[in-house]
């Protein structure tokens, strides 16, 4: 729905008067997965395409958050939030509101009304765009736009891990937050130090690849390979005075990886120093235009997900199989949480139609359900729109 549509809507719902709009993007990592938490690089950027919402300052104590994507309307108490159930996609907002709240920002009425067109559980961020966008707001309407936006980040990331209850890590607040206009972001997931890299694909464009594998994060086994991180981190750290596994290099790990005697902690630990690496790799590779090497490191890092990290499965594992057999694709790798999702390739403009058409085919034939392609540029973070 677009922002002129959502605005009539609004003052259907909530009457006349004065109207504010915001939007805010979804992400996709180009590569760097499950490492955020590692403490390595991530390379992200925001989508063309997100979240937009319409509000307006109440005279009273209420939130009333609606969604044109769902049925469920919720209306809140600022002075009782608690995380419920039952309010399903409204607790990230109300998340968000709290921590504000919390950290002693102005927070006050409001109507709002939200409409997204990220495919729900396709591992596109959908809650960091929903957390930023509502972080947005209450800056601009409360604070005078004076809340720092990498603050705001980290207030959207608190209210995943401590209201919601999934232990994500920064990325996907940080690249809905931070996002540039044709840009992808080199992040420091240890420190939040960060660059931009100018994301040119010449001939090629990105392709996003949703494998209609519904992916819920927070029953995934997202929290079980963290916690297999840690404990190859506590094992190696009686050897090496390290931080986070991203500290090592490859070169540094291969000689104590065989202190690590479970074989899936040590292929968790494995990956994670890798793909490390590969996102450094890639950043220079973009940097310089070496498209070919950078398609070729998506590969590298979807195998490695695959078979040390473990989680793509079947449907992930087809689609980026099919996608590297097409015509005019140098590149591609399931990229979120896995479990389920989307995958991403760039593939040559030219060759767009017919890569779609094969990749189609190939996953309906083996999973028995199509998948969808949306074909996405970089867009800007999260950000008011007149």
């Amino acid at each position: 729905m677009e922002a002129k549509e959502l605005k009539e809507q609004f003052i259907k719902l909530y009457g006349q008067g004065e109207v504010r709009t915001f939007q805010s993007p979804g992400r996709v990592n180009l590569i760097g997965e499950h490492i955020d938490y590692n403490g390595g690089f991530v390379f992200p950027c925001a989508l063309d395409f997100g979240t937009f919402a319409c509000v307006r300052k109440r005279d009273d104590n209420k939130v009333k958050l609606v969604s044109t994507n769902f049925e469920l309307k919720v209306e809140v108490d600022l002075n009782s939030i608690e995380f419920k159930v039952e309010d399903d996609w409204a607790n990230y907002p109300k998340g968000v509101i709290k921590i504000m709240q919390q950290d002693g920002y102005k927070v006050g009425g409001m109507d709002i009304i939200i409409s997204g067109n990220i495919p729900n559980g396709a591992g596109l961020s959908s809650s960091a765009s929903l957390e930023l966008l509502i972080g947005v707001i209450v800056n601009d309407i409360f604070n005078e736009g004076k809340i720092d936006r990498v603050e705001l980040v980290k207030i959207g990331q608190r209210a995943e891990n401590s209201f919601v209850g999934v232990n994500c890590g920064i990325m996907d607040q940080f690249a809905v937050g931070m996002g540039k206009k044709n840009k992808a972001i080199l992040l420091d997931c240890s420190t939040i130090k960060y660059k931009y890299a100018e994301v040119n694909l010449g001939d090629n464009c990105l392709v996003i690849m949703n494998t209609n594998k519904r992916r819920a994060l927070n029953e995934s086994k997202y929290n079980e390979r963290r916690a297999e991180c840690e404990e190859a981190l506590s094992i190696i750290r009686k050897s090496r005075d390290i931080e986070t596994l991203c500290d090592l290099t490859s070169e540094e790990f291969n000689v104590v990886e065989e202190t690590i005697s479970k074989i899936n902690v040590r292929n968790r630990a494995k990956h994670a120093v890798y793909e490390n690496e590969r996102v450094k790799k890639a950043f220079d590779c973009l940097n310089s235009g070496e498209l070919k090497q950078f398609g070729r490191l998506l590969v590298e890092s979807h195998n490695s997900l695959r078979d040390l990290y473990e989680v793509t499965g079947i449907e992930l594992d087809t689609i980026v199989e099919e996608a590297i057999k097409a015509k005019g694709c140098i590149g591609a790798r399931m990229t979120g949480a896995g479990f389920g999702g989307c995958a991403i390739a760039v593939v040559n403009k030219n060759e767009v139609d017919s890569f779609i058409s094969s990749v189609k085919k190939g996953y309906l034939e083996k999973i028995g359900y199509a998948p969808d392609f949306y074909l996405s540029g970089i867009g800007e973070g999260t950000q008011e729109i007149i």
